[in-house]
Formats: structure tokens, sequence, C-alpha cells
């Protein structure tokens, strides 16, 4: 993974760019551009190859992905020790929220499908905007916690089904 710091040589124009990625995103949707640039100003893009590992299942995480741009593959392993992909993800799209949340292991392993351009925002950096600009960071912790939300129904969904069908 290539990552491109946000230092002070063209710190604006890495912000402004970043801002641009995340107008796709719609956990930042309720933020005013003032806000959305103090969250931007902490966050780095990452760029990965096709086929390059970003995290695996097991391992420590402290940061959450956003998708810039191209694809990712979400991979689980199951306690058979078999492989299975659950989901593509694309352009506006996030993989490590709990992350933010929590300090237990990866839950998943992501593989880039395509050559992909990541944004992150770290664990220390979030924490960083909740404690010094809580206006721009309450809004983005409810949206995690909305995006968490979503994704433990549809789960739960998706279990009962599959739980039906062995019936």
């Amino acid at each position: 993974m290539t990552a491109q710091n946000n230092g002070l040589v063209g710190e604006s124009k890495i912000t402004n760019h970043i801002i641009d990625c995340l107008s796709f995103i719609p956990l930042f949707d309720g933020l005013s551009p003032a806000d959305l640039k103090i969250v931007a100003k902490h966050m780095h893009f990452i760029e990965v190859d096709e086929g390059e590992l970003v995290f695996e299942e097991g391992e420590p995480g402290d940061y959450v992905c956003f998708v810039a741009s191209g694809s990712l593959e979400v991979i689980k392993e199951s306690s058979k020790g078999e492989r299975a992909a659950l989901a593509t993800l694309s352009r506006g799209r996030s993989i490590g929220e709990m992350a933010l949340i929590d300090e237990f292991p990866r839950s998943a392993t992501v593989i880039a499908k395509t050559r992909a351009t990541l944004i992150t925002l770290s664990r220390s950096n979030f924490n960083l905007i909740l404690a010094n600009h809580p206006k721009a960071g309450v809004p983005v912790l409810k949206g995690l916690s909305r995006l968490l939300s979503m994704n433990l129904r549809k789960t739960s969904g998706q279990l009962a089904n599959l739980m039906l069908s062995y019936e």
C-alpha cells in the first residue's frame, strides 16, 4: 500500500481532494463544509494495486477505509477454514468501521479487486476529532452507528433466511 500523507506541502490540495471524494459517501452528508474540512484534514489517501491485501482477518485494526475509486472484495473465513466472498465494495462504500469503535481484531479480510484509492481515518485521529471538534465528530459517530446498525440488521435477516432454509 502506498500512503499519501497530508503533510504541509500541498495540504490544502489534498484536503480539497479528500472533501471531493467524501461527497460520494453518505456517512458525511450531514456535515457542513467547515466540519467536512476538519474531518478531511485528519484523513489520508492509500493506493492499492489489484490483488493487494488491504487488511487480513484476525490482525489488529485501527482505521476505517472509504473507497474513493476502484473496488475491494471482503472475504470471511468459516470455522472450517473455507473462505467466502461476502461483498464487493465500490466508490462511496466503507470497510473497517468497527476499528474506530473497538480494539478487537479485524473481522474479515479485504483485498483490492481492482486498483483502488482509499481514504483512511485512524482511530486516534477520529478520537482527536471527537475531543477537539465534537460538532464535526458527533455526526460522524452517529453515522457510523447507523451504518453498523444497518449491517447488523442485514446480517440478522440473512442468518434467519439461512436458518429457515435448513428446516
